[in-house]
C-alpha cells in the first residue's frame, strides 16, 4: 500500500500524470517480481498441480486395445507363491506365447535364478526374441538390478527406471539413459519398437534436425532443465512429457490365475503387447500419476500399468502422428506472463469498486483457465499459475492505486468546489471529472460565463463606528444572505474580498450553447435583483435594531475567461481569470456617484453590452454611455439596470 500511495502522490505533482502510464508501471513491477519468483522455482509445485488438473479435465478416451496386462494379484501370490519359480515363469511365458502376441514384456526382477526350472526359462527366453525383460539401471550403477543373465547384451532388455517429480508424481518418460559406461533403452520403448517392427518403423533422426529422434510420424524433442514450469530439473537421458493416453480408463487386464487356468478368451491376446507384472498391494509396486494423486483404492495404479500407458503414448507417436506435450521457449513464456501483467494493470483503470473487482477477477481467471485448458487439449503446456498471480496482483495494485488516486482527486475537487457550490453541483462535478482533471491535477478550461461583483457603499465609515465583534457579526449576516442568494440563482461564490463578493455564473461545468450562456446571464441579473430585495429587508431589520443600514453596488459582465486552480502546491484555489473578470470589477466600481433607479435605491447595478444582448425584453435598462474603464484601453458600453419589465 505504501508503494500505491507513493505512486498516487507522485502522480499528482510530477511527470507521471497519465493513469495508463501508472498502471503500466505497476504491471512492469509485478512482472519483475513474478519473474524473479519463477526464476527461483517458487511456482513449480503449483504449476505441476495445474498441469495435473488440466490433464484430469480432458475428455475421457477408451483404453488402448493394442495392450493387455496380466496382473499378479494378492490371490495369485497365495496360489502360485512368491517369488514365482523359474519353472512357473517358463510355463507362464509359454502359455502367453500360445496366444501369438506380438511382444511380451515382463516387469519382474530376475537377476538371481529361482530354482527349479532355470534352464527351462533360459531356453524360452533365448528362443523367443519378442520377450522383453526389465532391469533397473539405477544411479551410477550403485543400485542396479540386472536382467536374467541369459539376456545380457541382447536386445531383449529395457530399464524400468522412472522419474518422479518433487511431489512423487511421474510426469516424465525416459527413452534412454547413459552413465558414461553403459547406454540403455527404456522398457516401454523396447516394447514399442518390437511391436512396430512388423510395421517397418524404427527410430531415426529427424530430417531437419538430426540431433532429434523421430519415431514413425513424430519427432520427439527432449525436455530441458527449464521446460514448461520446471525449475532446473535433472534432464539427463532423453526425456519427454507424459500425457497418459486413455486415462482414466483402465487398460484391459487379466489375472495370472485366469491365464494359467485358461480363462482368457482365445483372441484377447493375439497380436497384442502383453505386459506381465505385479498388481498386488502388498508388493507396493504403486505409481503416482496426475490421475491418482489421492490414491484411493479405485484410483490405485501399478507400475505395470504406468509402463503400459507410456508404451501406448509411444505407439501413438509412431502410428497416429500424435505430438508429444510441447512447451514454449523461456522467452515466449515470459512474454505470455508479461501480457497478463499488462492486462491486469490496465484493467485496474476502471476497476474501482470491490464488487466490480471481484466479478472481474472471477471472469478473468475463469477465462485464463479455459484458455490454458483448451491449449492443453492441443498438447501444449503453458504457464497458468504465474499469469494468474501476475494478473491478480497487477489488477489489485492498479485498482488500489486508481482508487487512491480517485480519492485524492475527489478531495481536491471537493476542496476546490465544495465551498463554492451546493452538494448536488459538487457531485455532478465529480461524476463529470474527466473534463476537470488531467491525470492528477485540475486542468484549465476556456469558457464563457457571467461574472458578478458586489461591494458595500460606505463600508469604511460603517466599520469605523462599530466594535470589531459587532462589525464581524453584522458583516457575516450580510455575507450569508448574499451567498444564499447566489446559490439560489445557480451561481457560485468564487471569493470574498473584504466586504466585496465575486460570484460566477456558468462554471465549473462549461456551457456549450448560446441558450445556456443566456441562462447564466439572466441568473446573474436575477441574483442582483434578489440581492437588492434581501438587502432592503435586512436594512429594515437593522434600522429597528439600531444598526447601520447600507447600499451596494453591482457590476455584471459576460464574456470569455479561463477557469482553473491557482496558487501553490500547498494551497490551491479554484478561480477564473481574464478580461471578463476585470471588466465586471471595473463596472462595480465605476462612477460611484451614479445613483440606483427608483425601487432599487439600495442597489446600483451596472452591466456591459455583452450581457445586455442576452436579456432581450425581460429587463429595463438605461444607457450610461461608452466609456473607458480604469485599466482598459477599449471603450465599453455600460447600462444601468432599472429592473424587470
Amino acid at each position: 500500500m505504501a508503494i500505491i500511495n507513493a505512486l498516487s502522490t507522485h502522480s499528482l505533482g510530477s511527470w507521471v500524470k497519465n493513469p495508463v502510464i501508472l498502471c503500466l508501471v505497476i504491471a512492469q513491477l509485478v512482472f519483475l517480481i513474478v519473474f524473479g519468483l519463477r526464476y527461483f522455482g517458487s511456482f513449480q509445485s503449483l504449476e505441476l498441480g495445474a498441469y495435473d488438473m488440466f490433464m484430469r479435465w480432458r475428455p475421457a478416451q477408451g483404453p488402448d486395445s493394442r495392450i493387455v496386462i496380466i496382473g499378479e494379484t494378492e490371490e495369485d501370490l497365495q496360489r502360485w507363491g512368491h517369488p514365482l519359480s523359474d519353472s512357473t515363469m517358463a510355463t507362464i511365458l509359454e502359455k502367453l506365447l500360445s496366444y501369438k502376441p506380438r511382444v511380451i514384456g515382463v516387469d519382474k526382477y530376475r537377476d538371481i535364478p529361482v530354482a527349479p526350472g532355470s534352464t527351462h526359462l533360459d531356453s524360452v527366453l533365448k528362443s523367443n526374441p519378442n520377450i522383453i525383460w526389465i532391469f533397473l539401471f539405477g544411479t551410477a550403477g550403485n543400485d542396479a538390478i540386472e536382467a536374467p543373465a541369459i539376456l545380457k547384451g541382447s536386445q531383449q532388455t529395457g530399464f524400468n527406471d522412472v522419474i518422479d517429480d518433487i511431489d512423487g508424481i511421474v510426469r516424465r518418460g525416459l527413452l534412454f539413459l547413459d552413465d558414461g559406461h553403459q547406454h540403455a533403452t527404456s522398457f516401454p520403448l523396447m516394447l514399442a519398437l518390437q511391436y512396430l517392427q512388423s510395421e517397418g518403423i524404427g527410430l531415426a533422426g529427424d530430417p531437419q534436425q538430426p540431433q532429434l529422434l523421430r519415431l514413425g510420424k513424430t519427432t520427439i524433442a527432449p525436455l530441458e532443465g527449464t521446460s514448461g514450469s520446471y525449475f532446473n530439473i535433472d534432464a539427463s537421458g532423453y526425456q519427454f512429457l507424459l500425457n497418459y493416453p486413455g486415462m482414466p480408463a483402465r487398460i484391459q487386464r487379466y489375472t495370472l490365475t485366469e491365464l494359467l487356468t485358461g480363462n482368457i478368451p482365445e483372441n484377447a491376446l493375439h497380436d497384442k503387447i502383453i505386459l506381465l507384472g505385479s498388481m498386488a498391494k502388498s508388493l507396493g509396486d504403486i505409481a503416482y500419476t496426475p490421475f491418482n494423486r489421492k490414491l484411493q483404492n479405485s484410483e490405485r495404479l501399478y507400475f505395470i500399468e504406468q509402463h503400459a500407458y507410456v508404451t501406448s503414448q509411444l505407439l501413438d507417436f509412431a502410428l497416429a502422428g500424435t505430438a508429444p506435450v510441447r512447451t514454449l521457449t523461456d522467452g515466449q513464456e515470459n512474454l505470455w506472463i508479461w501480457i497478463w501483467c499488462v492486462i491486469g494493470g490496465l484493467t485496474g483503470i476502471w476497476l474501482r469498486a470491490f464488487w466490480r473487482f471481484s466479478i472481474t477477477s472471477l471472469l478473468t481467471l475463469s477465462a485464463l483457465s479455459a484458455t490454458c485448458y483448451i491449449i492443453s487439449l492441443q498438447l501444449w503446456w503453458i504457464p497458468y499459475v504465474p499469469p494468474a498471480i501476475a494478473w491478480f496482483v497487477a489488477a489489485a495494485m492498479s485498482t488500489a492505486m486508481m482508487s487512491n488516486l480517485e480519492k485524492q482527486q475527489r478531495r481536491q475537487l471537493m476542496h476546490l468546489f465544495s465551498r463554492h457550490v451546493s452538494t448536488a453541483v459538487a457531485e455532478k462535478i465529480w461524476h463529470e471529472r474527466e473534463q476537470f482533471m488531467d491525470g492528477g491535477s485540475l486542468q484549465p478550461q476556456r469558457l464563457t460565463a457571467t461574472v458578478l461583483f458586489t461591494d458595500i457603499k460606505g463600508f469604511t465609515s460603517v466599520s469605523e463606528n462599530m466594535e470589531p465583534q459587532a462589525l464581524m457579526q453584522w458583516l457575516n449576516s450580510y455575507m450569508q444572505a448574499m451567498a444564499d442568494t447566489v446559490h439560489d440563482n445557480n451561481g457560485i461564490i468564487n471569493k470574498y474580498i473584504g466586504d466585496a463578493i465575486m460570484a460566477i455564473f456558468g462554471v465549473p461545468v462549461a456551457r456549450k450553447t448560446e441558450q445556456d450562456i443566456k441562462a447564466d446571464a439572466i441568473n446573474a441579473i436575477e441574483c442582483a435583483l434578489h440581492m437588492a430585495e434581501r438587502l432592503r429587508g435586512m436594512n429594515a431589520i437593522w434600522e429597528q435594531q439600531g444598526l447601520p443600514t447600507i447600499g451596494m453596488r453591482v457590476g455584471i459582465y459576460t464574456g470569455p475567461l479561463v477557469a482553473g486552480s491557482l496558487g501553490s502546491k500547498n494551497r490551491l484555489e479554484y478561480t477564473v481569470i481574464g478580461d471578463t473578470v476585470n471588466t465586471a470589477a471595473r463596472l462595480e466600481s465605476y462612477d460611484k456617484d451614479i445613483e440606483a433607479p427608483p425601487g432599487t435605491e439600495n442597489c446600483r447595478i451596472l452591466i456591459g453590452a455583452n450581457t445586455l444582448k442576452y436579456l432581450q425584453d425581460i429587463y429595463e435598462t438605461t444607457e450610461v454611455g461608452s466609456v473607458k474603464l480604469k485599466g482598459k484601453e477599449k471603450s465599453v458600453n455600460i447600462y444601468l439596470l432599472n429592473g424587470r419589465r
